[in-house]
């Protein structure tokens, strides 16, 4: 259980992205959070369109002393690969965002500046991975040494599960965008925890009803709405909101409303690049989500909401 008065040192990692910037809105306003760092990687769209996205959100929300990297262009060892059809041409569905106009990413090796970051915080840092694993892979190779120095990694991507009601695929596109940083990862030793990508759609989604109640809640409900409109996750019957990304920065803070086990994973890189899979093991190094009890974590997601209804939103 999350201790009222304790501060989380974390580094962000990723691709905003609705869902992204979904849970950037909960995790900038959470004063349980100490951000170190936020770095950006190529994913949902290109790293100019994902990492503007970024700057132009923490304008909005008059966040101007927290550090951003423009991290990696492409994958390890593959073309980038895109996703304009699910979150808009822009990256944010229904919100068409400005180019940010004060803040800009640091003229920094973004790899090196992670590295600093880790090492000034060493074993008492987590890292929030939430887009393609390529910055991290990149960090592990140049300096393995992190691997002692990192308390925790948290990521969303992958569906070691094959087949889900309401979600028939079993590639991830955070884990196929970029599999040789994913294996990278999952293999390095840090204990690590795998937020699959059916938890957001089939375990913590939200309902038509509860994206209205997140839209009549208060300014910061209305921006969410407004990239909801256009971000209804296709091939379910009923309309709703995956919320994979949020659920990392929900598991760091409430982990008892969720349901795991623990084991090893593995990626395929060349048959069907992606696929991930789950061999059981107690002394494995990667906890993989299994279940959420929902009405608690809309419950929390409201209440964390409600507290920012006087937050100085533009």
């Amino acid at each position: 259980m999350c201790l009222i008065n304790k501060k989380y040192k974390v580094i962000i990692d990723t691709d905003p992205g609705v869902d992204d910037t979904a849970m950037l809105v909960f995790a900038l306003t959470d004063p349980r959070l100490d951000i170190k760092l936020l770095s950006t990687v190529s994913g949902n769209l290109d790293i100019n369109v994902v990492t503007n996205n970024l700057l132009h959100l923490l304008e909005k929300m008059h966040k101007y002393d927290i550090p951003v990297v423009k991290g990696s262009y492409t994958p390890l060892y593959r073309e980038a690969k895109h996703a304009a059809e699910i979150h808009s041409n822009t990256g944010l569905g229904g919100y068409i965002p400005q180019k940010a106009k004060i803040l800009k990413p640091l003229d920094v090796d973004p790899i090196e500046k992670m590295y600093e970051v880790i090492k000034e915080n060493a074993k008492d840092i987590y890292i929030l991975l939430i887009g393609p694993q390529t910055n991290m892979g990149q960090l592990i190779l140049k300096h393995p040494d992190v691997i002692k120095m990192v308390k925790k990694i948290i990521y969303m991507g992958g569906n070691p599960w094959g087949y889900v009601d309401g979600m028939p695929f079993h590639v991830s596109f955070n884990a196929s965008s970029d599999p040789e940083a994913f294996d990278i990862v999952n293999k390095c030793g840090i204990p690590t925890v795998m937020v699959s990508s059916d938890m957001g759609r089939c375990r913590a989604f939200l309902s038509e009803q509860q994206v209205y109640q997140i839209k009549n809640q208060n300014k910061i409900g209305e921006f969410l709405y407004t990239m909801y409109s256009k971000y209804w996750e296709p091939g379910f019957k009923e309309k709703i909101i995956a919320t994979n990304d949020t659920i990392t920065y929900m598991y760091l803070m409430h982990p008892n409303i969720f349901k795991s086990k623990r084991g090893y994973i593995t990626i395929d890189e060349e048959y069907s690049p992606g696929k991930t899979y789950f061999e059981p093991d107690r002394r494995g190094p990667v906890v993989v989500l299994t279940d959420c009890n929902r009405k608690k974590y809309f419950k929390l997601l409201m209440a964390r909401l409600k507290k920012l209804d006087d937050y100085p939103f533009s």
